[in-house]
């Protein structure tokens, strides 16, 4: 796995070292859903493919029982097809490491399910009218490893808002659902976030978020990071949080994106 990793990372390091060494400005900036959790309301341009990727690591210890997940070459993939609509496939391998008292006792790895949906664009930001998009996905349990293959097909929905502050600020939000996975109950998801570009390059970000599921607890999440675009098409992102409630003590990401456009 190791192995895959290192290669993974040669070749998307050598694409974004290519992609730096082009000047061509482009109409449309580079706009991302990672790191964060808040999806952009932004589709990427027709003809245009956009990659999203990275790694990250989350960590829980709760009466002895520490568990670690690694999650390797996490993946969103998004095609513009129309000018107000766009194709998303996305796909992760993870590890879960479980010990009790620093002795291992479990551990499993695999391919998460892979996600399929779309996304589209409905208003665009006008004076106090936020840019709105809906984006939706479904997560099929046959594409999944053994160790990762939930009991029930998952699906998730979200608008997405995004309000311009000022020049270099602004805010961004996602309210929706999801369903199924290992419970088919509904759980409300939200998510605020606030951007700050410190410069023209640099950008930093905190944002809140979480989920409401029906028939349990709530689980609310922080975290804060930076982006930093090395070429006008090329951003890598570095993250850490953790949750508000249990559930997670340190969660640490970092990841790069790029967009070939359509010649």
């Amino acid at each position: 796995m190791k192995q895959i990793f290192t290669l993974t990372t040669v070749l998307l390091f050598s694409i974004c070292t290519q992609l730096a060494a082009q000047k061509t400005e482009t109409q449309i900036g580079l706009v991302t859903d990672r790191p964060d959790a808040t999806e952009s309301p932004t589709v990427v341009p027709k003809g245009s493919l956009q990659v999203e990727t990275g790694a990250y690591t989350t960590t829980f210890e709760e009466n002895n029982i520490e568990e670690r997940v690694w999650g390797y070459n996490t993946t969103l993939l998004r095609y513009g097809i129309l000018d107000n609509l766009e194709l998303r496939v996305g796909w992760a391998y993870q590890e879960v490491e479980t010990k009790i008292n620093d002795q291992e006792i479990s551990s499993l790895n695999g391919m998460s399910p892979l996600l399929f949906g779309a996304k589209v664009a409905i208003a665009k930001e006008d004076g106090w009218k936020p840019e709105i998009g809906l984006i939706g996905h479904l997560f099929l349990p046959f594409t999944a490893s053994t160790d990762f293959k939930p009991e029930f097909t998952s699906a998730d929905f979200r608008f997405a808002f995004n309000h311009t502050l000022g020049e270099r600020s602004g805010i961004a939000y996602n309210i929706g659902g999801q369903y199924g996975g290992d419970s088919p109950e509904l759980a409300y998801v939200y998510t605020f976030a606030y951007g700050y570009a410190i410069t023209d390059k640099l950008g930093a970000y905190a944002e809140v978020y979480g989920d409401l599921p029906e028939d349990n607890r709530a689980n609310h999440f922080w975290d804060a990071g930076l982006t930093y675009a090395i070429a006008p098409l090329v951003q890598l992102d570095a993250t850490i949080g953790k949750s508000i409630t249990d559930g997670q003590d340190l969660l640490i990401s970092a990841g790069v994106s790029f967009r070939i456009d359509k010649k």
